[in-house]
């Protein structure tokens, strides 16, 4: 019997409860009959959320932010070795700019589609949303503030933000990923430069890398108890009502986000002669993963793992463009919902737009995408385009109730375009392991300690 034989019996025999994908999708029906239950006990005596809702919210936020914790020296080490990595290759420089193209191409794509959903559902017209929810956003994006944003103001990205109480003021850290990324690029090119001066860092970062993915590894297994108060507490706060308000808004951002996965993608792969159900069966982990913790960053480590064990990406050129794409590539967040968000803004507020409009919102989607990690996510995107656009921003306003569900969708897709690139180029370039990506040899369950041995997080 074939070692490879022995490793699918073995993974067959599992109880289907230790299975990750099996305890996610348990933890989402979990989460949304706790959601429902506590929006039905309603606020407590004092007026204020009841018990069980700030309980779903106390656990999905812990959540979100050890995982927010991990981004910052994530992303740094994981791209300073991608560029090393990367320069062990022949035709880097060829697989570099292939990787930007088809990430400009899929992106035109699915922006397309978004507009042209937006034409054809026009979800804003007859929305039952009220005019009183239309407020201006917190903070706006703008193309000044993309560029300014290219240039760190510390090693470290971070920046502060102060809010002004009724009691006290409040100062809260954040970092910028774009700055974040453009300091690790120029870290990973200087050491490649400096030569054997450099290979102390190169190692200590490698080694460093390791480590933050194996403390990564232990908040990803905590994902089904994540889920359980991400999911759980949107169904708690928003329920089904303002969904119900915005349903043609909402639908079409999931027809968009369905039709670019399920029909886009695997096109692109029969074209370059990969079998899509193959690909969706390597890359459902990472998929499944990003939908429920509605992070590309924080899903990094899975979908490095999938491209290069499930789909045959050769490693060095997996460890660079993976990273890469996780912090750029977004066609769910920078295309298709800043799309259909303009239009739908524009019909609600009855303000025409014409062919010079929509060639902007292609634009803006494909080129300012890398905003979205800059800032704060795709409700900047959407500011971003508004603003060029000359929208009025308190649209914004009417569409954040939902923007968590939404983000689920997007964040899949994210992820999805993030597995794709990798192997279409690769296929492309002659490097692509197909025997590997049509081997029944799949990651379908996330095991921290069997990616180390295989020296995925190596």
């Amino acid at each position: 019997m074939s070692d490879a034989h022995v490793k699918k019996s073995s993974a067959q025999a599992k109880p289907l409860y230790l299975n990750f994908g099996f305890q996610v999708l348990t933890a989402m029906v979990i989460g949304l009959l706790l959601g429902l239950l506590a929006r039905n006990m309603g606020p407590d005596i004092n007026g204020n959320a009841n018990w069980l809702s700030v309980t779903l919210q106390t656990i999905g936020s812990i959540f979100v932010q050890m995982l927010r914790a991990l981004v910052p020296p994530l992303v740094f080490t994981a791209i300073v070795a991608s560029i090393a990595n990367l320069a062990a290759l022949n035709n880097a420089a060829k697989l570099v700019w292939q990787t930007l193209l088809w990430f400009a191409i899929t992106s035109f794509i699915a922006v397309l589609i978004g507009i042209a959903l937006g034409l054809i559902i026009q979800p804003g017209i007859g929305s039952g949303v009220a005019a009183e929810a239309a407020k201006a956003p917190a903070s706006a994006g703008s193309w000044l503030d993309f560029l300014k944003g290219l240039v760190p103001a510390n090693m470290l990205g971070l920046e502060a933000s102060t809010k002004l109480g009724k009691d006290a003021a409040t100062t809260s850290l954040n970092f910028n990923v774009l700055q974040i990324l453009v300091v690790a690029i120029a870290f990973g090119v200087a050491a490649l430069k400096a030569g054997d001066a450099a290979k102390p860092f190169l190692a200590f970062n490698q080694s460093l890398l390791v480590v933050v993915r194996k403390i990564l590894w232990w908040v990803i297994r905590l994902t089904p108890l994540g889920t359980i108060g991400l999911l759980g507490r949107a169904v708690a706060q928003y329920g089904w009502e303002t969904l119900v308000q915005l349903s043609w808004y909402a639908a079409a951002v999931y027809i968009g986000l369905a039709i670019v996965l399920f029909v886009v993608y695997p096109a692109i792969l029969i074209f370059h002669g990969l079998k899509p159900s193959r690909f969706f069966a390597g890359a459902w982990p990472a998929i499944q993963l990003a939908f429920v913790s509605r992070s590309s960053v924080g899903t990094l480590p899975v979908t490095e793992a999938v491209t290069e064990r499930n789909l045959g990406v050769p490693r060095e050129y997996a460890a660079f463009a993976v990273p890469l794409g996780a912090t750029t590539k977004m066609d769910g967040c920078a295309a298709i919902y800043p799309a259909i968000s303009a239009i739908f803004i524009a019909q609600y507020f009855g303000l025409p737009l014409g062919l010079q409009e929509y060639v902007l919102i292609a634009f803006v989607s494909v080129l300012g995408s890398a905003a979205t990690a800059g800032l704060t996510g795709a409700v900047v995107m959407l500011t971003l385009t508004l603003s060029t656009l000359g929208l009025p921003l308190e649209g914004v306003g009417l569409l954040l109730s939902i923007d968590p569900i939404l983000d689920m969708g997007r964040t899949a897709v994210n992820v999805a375009g993030q597995a794709l690139v990798p192997a279409v180029v690769a296929k492309r370039e002659g490097i692509l392991d197909e025997a590997v990506y049509n081997s029944e040899k799949n990651i379908d369950d996330i095991d921290p300690s069997h990616l180390t041995a295989q020296g995925v997080a190596a």
